[in-house]
């Protein structure tokens, strides 16, 4: 063990001397007030070490004591449905024991020492097992079964093998390992949270991650496994976007991480998921959910911090063969954390004051997520999908945090204050968005939803562009100089914004939209423009096709529950084309 001596205190950034035998992000405490501390940099026998807590108070010449071991997190029973700090301290012990305000030095296990787990066995004596192996499963939660594997160097012989209720720490199983040394495995392992965990191959993904939002789903997928930014100004509802992912998507684990966001905000996500019902299970949504609430008041290193055990948590669950989605919010206060470091630092500033590794810092922490086949010996093949908000200042997506995001990631939802602001949300505008993983995705979608899919999404996205070329010329000459087919494809157009683009998160059944459902609705608006195309060939007039009675229902279809789409969309659909051949009867007898 490593002591030093406290020469200078700067903020969060403390640096000590007599600390030559310590090494780069070895985790140290402060002070007789014990305060958790990580190296950074290392110069001789000084050390500079961010504090993870309030460093005030704290002088020169206190005692700073290396623990020899780098930050890592507690993996085993017990993560689900907790709520961690940035250092992953469960809060609600940490309130326990302190108080609404978090005391310095408090010391907390992640995870619950005296908790019994019911273990069941899934070797037995004698079996050869290698890293990644599960050897027992345990309920955690109702509907999440966390797998206990084999640590991952380790491979052996099954020597000894038990079942029943063992806390985290109890010895389960011992394997006798190639030079014939007993190695004893508890429940929990620990993970240092900048080293990724390992897996035998990173393989392409090429399923959706179903999100049940239109304008992802349909428009700007993402694949598990796949990696996305949604950047945009403030009140654009970048939370709101992140907080249906989480809600809704298509993943066995949900680790959300608010990192440096508003305490109204994390307080939001921490009320309403327990309450949620899980639409895949029909439990609360917090029972496959980890939460991690770093937020904005707390010491701005734990932010640094909190990205890496959220992802460090993220994967050992990926390692299990589940498809986990983590959403951090937002790698700008991360960003804006390790300016701060780097400003304290004194180390050369890049753009904008970013430190110059900003962008191998946010490569690194996207190239964790991926699909993956686990270690281990039965094919498992686990996915970790990452989305990441940014918050650019004024929206201005050209500064270095937005653009460093961009070069890494495939998926770039991009909001439009201009439509938050005319209350469309999500307000991902259409015409800046875009999807790497459209292809794949495509043929996925023609494979598992209906063959005519990508073509319906191609014609939408065409029209949509059209009227954007459109509006200009309206805006200097007026709608009325259009053709008939130009105002028809302003129409259906509005109605792709409108009606399918648009969705409420607020109403329990527009909320979320199967891709099944997200098909036929855009159908019914493309049918539409098929047969009214072919009435004002016809010679009715646009007015009269811009003001049929199926119009209204055509928007309300959004609002149909699932069990009754078929029919109730079957019926529009026959009701669109009786209007259109009305409308045309009309027309051929007043000639």
């Amino acid at each position: 063990m490593n002591t030093g001596t406290i020469v200078k205190v700067s903020g969060p950034l403390v640096i000590a001397e007599g600390m030559r035998d310590a090494n780069m992000f070895d985790v140290v405490r402060v002070s007789d007030k014990h305060l958790i501390g990580e190296i950074i940099e290392m110069h001789g026998d000084r050390a500079s070490i961010q504090v993870y807590e309030e460093t005030s108070g704290l002088g020169p010449g206190e005692e700073v004591v290396s623990t020899g071991r780098p930050m890592s997190v507690e993996l085993g029973p017990g993560l689900i449905s907790t709520i961690y700090d940035g250092i992953q301290r469960p809060l609600e012990k940490l309130y326990a024991k302190s108080g609404d305000n978090i005391q310095r030095g408090v010391e907390v296990p992640s995870l619950d020492r005296e908790k019994k787990w019911l273990f069941e066995p899934r070797v037995k004596v004698g079996d050869t097992v290698k890293g990644g192996d599960i050897i027992g499963v345990v309920q955690e939660t109702p509907v999440v079964e966390c797998r206990i594997m084999v640590p991952p160097k380790l491979n052996g012989t099954v020597k000894v093998i038990k079942a029943g209720e063992f806390t985290v720490e109890e010895e389960i199983c011992v394997v006798t390992n190639e030079k014939g040394v007993d190695v004893t495995i508890p429940m929990m392992q620990k993970w240092p949270v900048r080293k990724e965990r390992p897996y035998q191959a990173k393989v392409s993904p090429d399923s959706l991650l179903i999100t049940g939002q239109r304008v992802i789903d349909t428009f700007f997928p993402i694949t598990k496994g796949g990696v996305a930014a949604i950047p945009g100004p403030f009140g654009s509802g970048k939370t709101v976007t992140q907080h249906q992912l989480a809600k809704w998507a298509d993943a066995d684990i949900v680790v959300y991480i608010g990192c440096g966001e508003r305490g109204n905000e994390m307080t939001d996500v921490l009320l309403e998921f327990p309450e949620l019902k899980d639409p895949r299970t029909g439990e609360s949504l917090m029972q496959r959910t980890v939460l991690i609430a770093n937020t904005s008041d707390m010491p701005v290193a734990a932010r640094e911090a909190s990205i890496y055990t959220g992802i460090t948590i993220a994967e050992y669950f990926r390692d299990m063969g589940y498809s986990v989605a983590l959403m951090a919010d937002s790698t700008s206060r991360w960003a804006e954390a390790l300016r701060e470091m780097s400003g304290r630092l004194e180390e050369m500033p890049g753009e904008e004051g970013y430190p110059a590794y900003l962008g191998s810092r946010l490569a690194q922490f996207y190239e964790r997520a991926g699909r993956v086949e686990c270690l281990g010996s039965d094919d498992r093949v686990g996915t970790l999908t990452a989305i990441g908000a940014v918050s650019p200042p004024g929206g201005d997506t050209s500064e270095p945090v937005s653009q460093a995001t961009l070069r890494i990631v495939k998926v770039f939802w991009g909001l439009d204050a201009s439509l938050a602001y005319k209350r469309h949300f999500p307000a991902i505008n259409w015409l800046t968005s875009y999807s790497l993983y459209q292809d794949k995705i495509d043929r996925w979608a023609d494979a598992n939803v209906d063959e005519k899919f990508s073509e319906q999404r191609a014609t939408a996205m065409r029209l949509l562009q059209t009227e954007a070329e459109l509006q200009e010329i309206v805006q200097l000459v007026g709608v009325d100089s259009l053709s008939p087919g130009d105002r028809l494809i302003l129409e259906v157009a509005r109605s792709i914004r409108e009606d399918f683009l648009h969705q409420n998160s607020f109403h329990e059944v527009d909320t979320y939209t199967s891709l099944h459902k997200q098909f036929r609705m855009l159908g019914l608006i493309l049918e539409y423009y098929e047969v009214a195309g072919e009435a004002i060939k016809a010679g009715v007039s646009i007015n009269k096709l811009t003001k049929m009675p199926v119009i209204e229902r055509i928007g309300r279809a959004k609002y149909t529950e699932e069990k009754d789409v078929d029919a109730v969309f079957d019926e529009i659909s026959a009701a669109i084309r009786a209007e259109v051949k009305d409308l045309i009867a009309r027309e051929a007898e007043e000639e």
